[in-house]
């Protein structure tokens, strides 16, 4: 074996049931049996808590869920493994153990959520940490807190997962369980059904596994978004990587188009920025988008996941977005960007996509967006193309379609 290859190890108490949601590729990675007592593997896989703290607390914290579980007998389904809460509300999706009420509103505000730089904003268990540590495997998008890895596998996890040249996650090592962390089987259904039962606004796909996911079939109208799919790994450099039709002008689209360029995985659409010239008046481009959209998306009971989005760049009039609200059947999202604590461009936006519709992802300004659009007429400094500010939103895609990189 290379040194510095890591080793996955297998404990002898391990079964075929607990393997059933591995992932099926780990790059190279070799897995290799030894004895419990083998201290040599790179991964972590802890049997046993410390106590942390001899005398119950009067309030409960997450530093004392070992204590609870190990020296109190209690289970963890009674306690909420986000926070240490013992007022549970329901079951962590992911793994096996509780979760309070506001740990339930926070996973699902933010489970979806993606920063600029491409990775999840929070802890993949707590959705919230500060310092998140990022799973190597290829395939997973999936980060965690370090205070999870010291609770809830063993303290001192996160300093030696740190120290390792390559981490596999809690969601792609092929046992179930490290610590007090064990994974729940068929969890991609369970999600699903979590954000079904608990989100009143939002309804998701069931996430795909690895290799289920297709490459995505996009159609974009009247903003060309290749540059951002090429960037975020959705359309590779080979044929059949991923495909993407452009189109400026619908006019004279009919279904019977949309059905043979189809079927269709992602459909964008969107206004010309602000202060461009346009042929059309602003109104034409929602409507049409809307006709496009209607010859493009699968039956409603069909089950195969299909996203839209559709993007004012701040030419709308205010009748003609809540009109766009009636007709997506879903309320408007104002993004702003910002620099140097000058608001440089906002966008509207409707879509399904999970992450749009998350209490993190509005603007938290009160911005006069007639003002803005008058300002950046003005200037015409700071006009962009929708999707550059919207980009970030298509990275939950990944949860169901193909990367190339």
């Amino acid at each position: 074996m290379a040194q510095g290859e890591p080793v996955l190890v297998l404990s002898d108490t391990d079964s075929a049931e607990d393997l059933e949601e591995v992932e099926p590729s780990f790059s190279g990675i070799t897995i290799e049996l030894q004895d419990k007592e083998s201290t040599s593997s790179d991964v972590i896989s802890v049997d046993s808590l410390e106590e942390i703290m001899p005398t119950a607390p009067s309030s409960p914290n997450r530093d004392r869920i070992a204590h609870e579980v190990n020296e109190n007998q209690r289970s963890i389904e009674e306690i909420c493994i986000c926070c240490g809460s013992f007022q549970i509300h329901t079951q962590h999706p992911l793994f096996h153990g509780g979760i309070c009420t506001p740990c339930t509103e926070n996973f699902l505000e933010t489970f979806f959520l993606y920063d600029e730089d491409g990775f999840p904003s929070f802890c993949t268990i707590c959705c919230s940490g500060k310092t998140l540590l990022m799973c190597d495997e290829p395939a997973c998008n999936r980060c965690y807190c370090l205070e999870c890895l010291d609770v809830l596998v063993s303290p001192g996890t996160a300093e030696k997962a740190k120290a390792m040249n390559t981490w596999l996650c809690f969601m792609c090592l092929p046992w179930s369980s490290n610590g007090l962390l064990k994974r729940k089987k068929r969890w991609r259904a369970k999600v699903k059904c979590f954000y079904n039962q608990e989100a009143n606004h939002l309804e998701i796909y069931q996430p795909l596994s690895p290799w289920e996911r297709k490459p995505i079939n996009v159609l974009s109208l009247f903003d060309n978004i290749t540059t951002e799919m090429k960037n975020l790994g959705f359309l590779g450099s080979s044929l059949g990587d991923g495909r993407l039709i452009y189109l400026d002008d619908v006019t004279n689209v009919l279904r019977t188009d949309v059905k043979g360029w189809g079927p269709f995985d992602f459909i964008f659409g969107s206004t010309p920025p602000v202060g461009n010239s346009y042929e059309h008046p602003p109104a034409w481009y929602f409507y049409q988008y809307h006709r496009v959209l209607q010859y493009g998306k699968p039956p409603e009971s069909s089950q195969r996941p299909f996203f839209w989005m559709f993007v004012d760049n701040l030419v709308l009039e205010t009748e003609d977005r809540e009109t766009a609200s009636r007709f997506f059947k879903t309320e408007a999202v104002t993004i702003h960007r910002e620099h140097a604590e000058t608001v440089q461009n906002a966008v509207i936006l409707w879509s399904n996509i999970p992450s749009v519709k998350s209490k993190y992802s509005p603007s938290d300004l009160d911005l006069d967006l007639d003002l803005l659009a008058k300002d950046i007429l003005k200037t015409r400094l700071f006009s962009q193309q929708p999707a550059t500010l919207v980009r970030k939103f298509f990275l939950p895609l990944r949860e169901y379609f193909k990367c190339f990189s």
